[in-house]
C-alpha cells in the first residue's frame, strides 16, 4: 500500500477562508512532494483536536496510510499544548514525518523536536490571550450599556445556523451557557432551547 502526504488546512469560522494557507502549500507539494497527496480542509476551532477533519486524517494515520503532515503553520493542526504534544509523540512512534513550511519544524532532530513544543505552548498562549480580549471587550461593552441576547416583545429572535453550530461546538468544548450566550449574542434561553431541542432529536 502507497502512503500519502496529508497537507492540512484549516480557519476557525466560516466567515474565513484558506486562501492565504493554499500558495504556499502548492508551491511546496510542487517542489518536494515525493508521493501522492491528500488535501484535508476544515473549518473548526484549534482549541481541541476533537474536529471532524482531524479524526478524518486521524484514521488514516492509524491505518497506516500517512507517511507525512505538512501545514502551512503549527498553530493550523491546533492551538492547545497538551494535544500537540501528543500528536508530536504519536508521529514519530508511527514513522509519520511532519513539517510546518513557515515554523521550519523538523521532528526528526532534538532541536526540531523542542522548537516544535515551544511552538506548541505559544499557540496555546495567544489562544489564552485572544480569550481573555475578547472577555475583556464584552466587559467594556456591558459596562456602556451593550447588552446581548432578548428580543422585542411580540417578536421571534431568530437564530443561524452559524449560531447554533457555535453553540454545540462551545458546548462540546465545556463551556457554561453563559459564556455560550455572550460568545453568541443570544440569550441564556435560546441557548438552553436549541441545545434542549438537540437532546430531542432521535
Amino acid at each position: 500500500m502507497q502512503r500519502f502526504i496529508a497537507i492540512c488546512l484549516r480557519v476557525s469560522s466560516r466567515q474565513q477562508d484558506t486562501r492565504s494557507q493554499e500558495p504556499d502549500l502548492k508551491r511546496w507539494v510542487e517542489a518536494f512532494a515525493d508521493a501522492p497527496v491528500k488535501w484535508y480542509h476544515e473549518k473548526f476551532s484549534g482549541k481541541t483536536m476533537d474536529r471532524p477533519g482531524w479524526r478524518r486524517l486521524e484514521t488514516d494515520m492509524i491505518a497506516g496510510m500517512v507517511s507525512k503532515i505538512v501545514v502551512w503553520r503549527l498553530d493550523r493542526l491546533g492551538r492547545t499544548a497538551a494535544g500537540l504534544t501528543a500528536l508530536f509523540e504519536d508521529l514519530q512512534r508511527r514513522n509519520i514525518g511532519f513539517e510546518s513550511l513557515r515554523d521550519k519544524v523538523d521532528l526528526s532532530t532534538a532541536a526540531g523536536r523542542l522548537m516544535a513544543n515551544v511552538l506548541a505552548s505559544v499557540a496555546a498562549y495567544e489562544n489564552e490571550i485572544r480569550s481573555e480580549r475578547i472577555r475583556a471587550g464584552q466587559a467594556v461593552a456591558l459596562a456602556n450599556g451593550k447588552r446581548w441576547g432578548g428580543s422585542p416583545k411580540g417578536r421571534r429572535l431568530k437564530v443561524t445556523t452559524e449560531q447554533i453550530q457555535a453553540i454545540h461546538r462551545l458546548k462540546g468544548e465545556g463551556e457554561k451557557v453563559a459564556a455560550i450566550a455572550r460568545t453568541t449574542g443570544l440569550s441564556r434561553p435560546t441557548v438552553y432551547s436549541v441545545l434542549g431541542a438537540a437532546a430531542q432529536l432521535p
